[in-house]
């Protein structure tokens, strides 16, 4: 039961960091201005080409595969791995489990290799090519190896080391009820949750934000239409209408 108090905390405060976190990065982001017009040649003319745009950005990392097309590879497979992984642990907080999810499993399962051996083609990527060693600070290595951690132990729990998922899934039933649970003393499972909970309070500080700092991407959120409508900052507005005022009492 120790265990499961201190882990329920743990994951309680991870839960408030990444949530009031990410809110408070997205709300910095939105209130950032945009005073010039910068989109990405060639930008499309509408609002409804700029959706389509950042869908064709989100879900095919149309502008990595122009850019390097192994890079975007790897990365297109790690993402949509992890996608799966994602869903396949919502199993663990919903009660009865929904179809897709239960669908889903298998393909989550074997999803988990897939995460792995990409995670450590871009870790590789980070030694092996020079201008990529350059530019790579300690934080991108360290984090490269948590997401490592995460799914060699995750991996290791199904087919090395097998917990008690019965246990581990009332555990997390807790969670939501604010309930303390039991929780298996597996040191692999141990290590999954830590590094878990690591990744959690450290996303907001992280370039994890690019997950959602490309929403807010002005060099893709922009329409090219600066020949129909010009584009005025709501600061430069205002410094404008001041401007304005102040030629007309100059008149007076």
């Amino acid at each position: 039961m120790f265990l499961g108090v201190v882990y329920s905390i743990l994951f309680w405060i991870a839960t408030l960091v990444l949530v009031i976190g990410v809110a408070n990065k997205v709300r910095l982001y939105w209130n950032t201005p945009s005073p010039l017009k910068i989109p990405t040649m060639p930008a499309p003319r509408t609002q409804k080409g700029v959706v389509l745009r950042m869908a064709r950005e989100v879900f095919l990392f149309q502008s990595l595969y122009r850019a390097d097309k192994l890079l975007w590879l790897i990365s297109i497979v790690f993402h949509y791995c992890m996608l799966l992984i994602v869903l396949r642990h919502l199993r663990y907080f919903l009660d009865p489990v929904w179809g897709v999810i239960a669908f889903i499993q298998p393909f989550g399962l074997y999803a988990g290799f897939g995460f792995v051996l990409c995670l450590i083609a871009l870790l590789a990527r980070r030694f092996l090519i020079d201008r990529v060693r350059y530019i790579s600070a300690p934080s991108d290595f360290l984090m490269l190896i948590l997401f490592i951690v995460i799914g060699v132990s995750g991996l290791m729990m199904k087919f090395v080391n097998p917990t008690d998922i019965v246990m581990v899934k009332a555990f997390f039933q807790g969670l939501k009820y604010f309930s303390w649970q039991p929780l298996p003393a597996d040191f692999t499972l141990l290590l999954h949750l830590t590094s878990v909970v690591l990744l959690m309070i450290i996303f907001p500080i992280s370039k994890l934000m690019h997950a959602p700092g490309v929403f807010f991407s002005p060099s893709r959120n922009q329409m090219d239409n600066s020949r129909e409508q010009r584009h005025v900052a709501p600061w430069a507005a205002e410094l404008d209408k001041q401007g304005v005022d102040y030629l007309s009492e100059l008149k007076k």
